[in-house]
């Protein structure tokens, strides 16, 4: 008979308060509500022809892990 394979957890070595950030386009960037410094300078190299944008960390979407 075979043995089960044990599954084992990922050993996550981040804080467990540590918070993670969305990545956000300018799209989104545009419409806020609350529109942040990082995010209108994102906004701003954007609006350039030919820029290639891969988007910036959203510190109004936080999520704690």
């Amino acid at each position: 008979m075979a043995k089960a394979k044990k599954i084992k957890k990922k050993n996550s070595r981040q804080h467990p308060n540590q918070l993670n950030l969305k990545i956000v386009t300018s799209s989104t960037c545009q419409v806020c509500k609350q529109q942040c410094a990082r995010g209108l300078a994102y906004l701003e190299k954007m609006s350039q022809p030919g820029e290639i944008g891969y988007g910036v960390p959203c510190i109004l979407t936080k999520r704690q892990t």
